[in-house]
């Protein structure tokens, strides 16, 4: 069982470090979780292994100019969030009658805290999960997959709290109507 990025969070990287050490550690720590997120989001498993790298690569590149240690986590939220909205778009214009998402999704559950919509476990809830608008997806999977709190949320998402609460709202209510649905 992995533990939840905001779990993973707590095990910070020395400032010190260069970008090698620094980048193999994050990676090393959080790559399957974020896999997992990216998984969520995009539902191809080679999509979101893509999303995740092209994430890494790009923190390492600009670790040097910019980079912050205790922002990595948080910059690769952002960035696995935003390259996943673009990596069907990407797909289908390399493979515009071949491109099918995927129909896995991973095998954990959302997490069981009051508001949350109920777990993933329900196959009506999975199937319903892309149904979602995207910004609705992507607040449910960073807040109750991720575990993340609502302020991290608004920061990977590039919004304010008050729109990730809203965007929760309206994904809570359309997935417990089809939880309710499910026999």
């Amino acid at each position: 069982m992995s533990r939840p990025l905001a779990d993973a969070a707590l095990a910070p990287v020395p400032v010190r470090w260069d970008a090698d050490r620094a980048v193999t550690a994050i990676y090393s720590d959080h790559y399957c979780c974020l896999v997992r997120l990216a998984l969520l989001l995009v539902r191809d498993v080679a999509t979101a292994q893509d999303v995740v790298q092209d994430s890494f690569v790009a923190m390492h590149t600009a670790w040097r100019r910019q980079w912050d240690s205790d922002q990595a986590l948080a910059y690769l939220h952002q960035s696995v969030v935003k390259r996943s909205r673009s990596a069907p778009r990407h797909r289908a214009a390399i493979e515009p009658n071949g491109y099918q998402p995927g129909p896995g999704v991973p095998g954990a559950e959302l997490g069981a805290e009051p508001g949350a919509p109920p777990p993933l476990k329900h196959t009506a809830v999975v199937c319903a999960l892309p149904t979602l608008p995207a910004r609705e997806q992507e607040a449910v999977v960073l807040r109750y997959y991720g575990g993340l709190p609502e302020a991290q949320v608004a920061a990977a998402m590039g919004v304010s709290e008050g729109a990730v609460k809203r965007h929760l709202a309206r994904a809570t209510a359309a997935l417990q109507m089809v939880a309710e649905m499910d026999p």
